[in-house]
């Protein structure tokens, strides 16, 4: 639709133009119509040089526009995205009436009935620009203003926004109705306000610190409250508050700080001002594993550092999105590290982290991590591991190149010379070059302007005494991002002692170009294993010589440093993908160290690595020996683990997985009907549908097995588990009603197309899905024309041919880019799932060859 992608030049423009001072928002929820009243009162000036002036609102229908007291034609001045108002004066009040819609797809405002209790669940989602669902906007980050809202619901409902929540007041002549009128907010951008309102579960506590006193609430689905363990996260978000307190030396900038867990969510959280939304999967009804808390607690973490980071000061255009979530990643593994009971936290960082943002930089959209953003389509589709993940770890090198005292010390001073306004990365360096008294110019232009990620190996010659003759570190880069960089970087020498392998010695230095030579190890005795990014220090890939891969092959179990391990296990994976290393190697690899591993978050990733390996980058003739050596471990581990344990939970998600055979899939089938158990292992909700899929895709349980399951556990999520079941199903029929429910329909909530799309594609289906392939190329246009962003979006990656590993899967692809331009948005996601075609084609090849 036309006007509905705010382009860079426009925003630029508008900002020029106008000053806006406030709004004041009445939003009417008290209907159970499609739609709700909207009603806005925004004051700006205008500059003398402001031609035409637009706001932002996406709704049905607008029954009122006064300008400055003048009434204005609807039909002529609104055209579905953009209220235009050819004429204004310096000073403008502008009165909007419009009716808006609920959605179902986590935009705007999006509503819920929970099929437990009837109860209805709002929250907002409006980032990146989708406050104008909701009210009349200039929506973009850096028109700050004022805003004041006013909410009509009905009265026993919780409602949440930015300030403190009032106490309601009765409205007259309607009973069940009741006015929440909450207190103006400061200065803040529009992404950032929000409404959380609905018959929520609330448990309130204080943090205190000295004379502060911030008010926190968390809140969830009544029908979750048993499971919402309050306490928990009160913790982790008082030792984040303690932590940010004192590493920012600013004061908290709002009035509370509430975290409220919601249905049917599109991200893991939003940093909404004092007002944050969060995944309700974060609500564990099931058991989970130690990892997912720790993830949890990332989470947590990250949301509260953008209060400062991002909601205090805020990034001008979203060019610089890229700082707000780099930092607050940053800052929120240094505080698990430092003051929660995760300190292995930088070990989860290069094993969960820095793997996406490798990934990610290797794809044929990889950008420089200040991307050139130049409309609203473009950051749709930037909230990637380069935005997150690499700019952090670029971060984490730039606060040992300048030293973390001094680091710190400018952002204190960034905080309080643009608190409540916008800045551009330039404003930030210029504090740190005052702080630390260096010239981050020629930093800036290597690591944040360029892209790519450089691959540095150990090379050296030992003589026969096992003796270093020489040493040094090469850097490689792709031909398409040739930079090489400016890396500091540890080398660590590790020896294996009485069956222990332990770092000998580790010292930093800087490498730079093609070659560096390291005069330091000269003289020295060899060591077992060589790693040239030791303490992870340096965002590159490496490599193992062949003397260390040889060790990490028979002895990685046995590496004692966590984080030493962690890097082998990524090197390994990195060359599997990478065709270096064949993906059977991979697999034999993990099952011979993973038993050692001490860290659930590593063995997790090494579990769900092994997996991917067999279907995407294993020989096709060896998969079936794979899956079989891969179960039979499976269910080896699964018996050996503790009672109860995170390791008996992840090794029986991790055999349910990949069971195929008559006699494995006969064991998830007796263990759901309770026929065989395993001392500990809860069959809960969660594990019960994640057992109940594998049989299903399996052929060997179908709808009647699915609608029992959901009469015992008719919730939200069962629903979806459900919905994920039926899609799974090996008939023509499932897939069909899954394909049409999904493309050929648009009423399916965001949560439920995912699972329906999480079940429609099999591994073993190929066959199944091969009519699909052409009829997903068909369906794309309309698509990203018709459905909004996060649900196209969902669809485009999710129903994309990844199962279908031929020349012919990228032949199609190209075909469909060459026959007209597409949207750029569209265009990238293809490629980058095209990618992975390309790359599993040459890991296949490699482990061919190796078989």
């Amino acid at each position: 639709m036309p006007g509905k992608n705010l382009t860079r030049d426009e925003a630029r423009q508008r900002a020029d133009s106008l000053d806006v001072r406030a709004y004041t928002v009445e939003l009417d929820l008290t209907g159970d119509g499609p739609t709700f009243r909207s009603t806005t009162v925004v004051g700006f000036a205008a500059h003398s040089s402001a031609g035409p002036v637009f706001l932002d609102l996406i709704a049905p229908e607008v029954i009122e526009l006064t300008l400055n007291g003048r009434n204005l034609d609807p039909a002529t001045h609104f055209d579905g995205v953009r209220i235009n108002l050819p004429e204004v004066a310096p000073d403008n009040t502008l009165r909007v009436v419009a009716n808006c819609a609920y959605m179902n797809t986590g935009e705007g405002l999006h509503r819920f009935i929970d099929p437990v209790d009837k109860g209805t669940y709002l929250y907002t989602q409006f980032e990146v620009a989708d406050a104008r669902r909701v009210f009349a906007c200039f929506d973009q980050p850096d028109l700050k203003a004022t805003f004041q809202l006013t909410v009509l619901a009905p009265h026993d409902w919780a409602v949440f926004s930015n300030a403190i929540t009032p106490e309601p007041r009765p409205v007259s002549g309607r009973v069940d109705a009741a006015a929440w009128a909450f207190e103006a907010t400061p200065p803040v951008s529009t992404y950032i306000t929000a409404l959380v309102a609905g018959a929520y579960h609330v448990q309130r506590d204080v943090y205190r610190r000295g004379e502060v006193e911030i008010p926190m609430a968390v809140a969830c689905r009544a029908s979750l409250a048993e499971h919402l363990d309050a306490a928990e996260i009160f913790d982790v978000t008082k030792r984040g508050f303690d932590f940010f307190l004192e590493l920012f030396a600013q004061p908290y900038p709002f009035t509370k700080y509430d975290q409220l867990f919601v249905p049917e969510y599109n991200a893991g959280a939003m940093e909404n001002a004092g007002c944050v939304t969060i995944l309700e999967d974060y609500v564990f009804r099931s058991k989970v594993t130690d990892a997912t808390y720790e993830r949890r607690a990332e989470t947590i973490l990250h949301e509260l550092a953008h209060m400062w980071f991002g909601d205090l000061v805020t990034m001008r255009w979203w060019d610089d999105l890229w700082l707000n979530e780099s930092f607050a990643t940053y800052v929120s593994v240094l505080a698990q590290a430092e003051s929660t009971r995760w300190t292995n936290a930088w070990t989860t960082f290069a094993n969960v982290e820095k793997t996406w943002a490798y990934r990610q930089d290797q794809l044929p959209s990889t950008h420089p991590i200040v991307a050139d953003i130049k409309d609203l389509a473009d950051v749709e589709v930037n909230f990637d591991g380069i935005t997150y993940a690499k700019g952090a770890s670029v971060l984490k090198q730039l606060v040992a190149w300048v030293g973390r005292d001094n680091f710190f010390e400018a952002i204190r001073r960034y905080f309080t010379r643009h608190a409540w306004g916008n800045t551009t990365l330039a404003d930030l360096l210029g504090f740190l070059e005052e702080t630390s008294g260096r010239d981050l110019s020629s930093w800036s232009a290597e690591w944040l302007q360029t892209a790519g990620v450089n691959v540095l190996r150990p090379e050296y010659a030992v003589d026969a005494e096992g003796n270093i003759t020489s040493f040094a570190v090469t850097q490689t880069a792709v031909a398409e991002y040739p930079t090489l960089r400016s890396h500091r970087i540890a080398i660590g020498s590790y020896d294996l002692t009485d069956g222990q392998i332990a770092r000998r010695d580790s010292f930093e230095l800087d490498v730079a170009g093609p070659r560096t030579e390291v005069p330091h190890l000269v003289g020295t005795r060899a060591a077992d294993l060589v790693l040239v990014n030791d303490e992870d220090l340096s965002y590159a890939k490496i490599r193992l010589d062949p003397r260390s891969l040889a060790t990490v092959a028979r002895h990685i179990g046995s590496i004692s440093d966590s984080l030493a391990r962690t890097l082998c296990w990524s090197a390994a994976w990195d060359m599997t993908r990478d065709a270096e290393l064949p993906a059977r190697d991979y697999v034999e690899l993990m099952l011979r160290g993973i038993n050692a591993e001490s860290d659930i978050v590593v063995e997790q990733a090494l579990q769900r690595q092994a997996i991917a390996a067999v279907w995407s980058f294993a020989d096709p003739q060896w998969r079936d020996t794979g899956l079989r050596r891969l179960a039979y471990a499976s269910l080896e581990h699964l018996r050996a683990a503790a009672p109860g344990s995170d390791r008996q939970l992840s090794w029986m998600r991790t055999f349910a997985s990949v069971a195929r055979t008559d006699e494995h899939l006969a064991v998830l089938s007796e263990l759901l009907s309770g026929a065989r158990s395993l001392p500990g292992l809860d069959m809960d909700p969660d594990l019960r549908w994640h057992l109940l899929r594998r049989l299903v895709a399996c052929g060997l349980a179908g709808e009647p097995e699915v609608d029992a399951e959901l009469d015992s556990d008719d919730t939200a999520a069962g629903r979806r588990y459900a919905a994920a079941a039926l899609a799974a199903r090996p008939t023509v029929a499932a897939k069909e009603e899954a394909w049409a429910s999904v493309v050929g329909d648009d009423s399916l909530p965001n949560a439920t197309q995912a699972a329906v799309i999480a079940g429609f594609a099999q591994p073993e289906q190929v066959e199944l899905l091969e009519p699909f392939v052409m009829r997903y190329f068909a369906a794309l246009p309309d698509v990203w024309e018709k459905r909004t962003n996060k649900i196209a979006q969902g669809i485009v990656v999710g129903l994309f041919p990844g199962h279908r590993i031929q020349t012919s899967t990228v032949e199609l692809v190209d075909e469909f880019l060459a026959a007209e331009e597409r949207p750029a948005a569209l265009r990238r996601l293809l490629l980058e799932s095209r990618d992975g075609i390309v790359r599993a084609l040459r890991a296949r090849e490699c482990d061919r060859a190796a078989g």
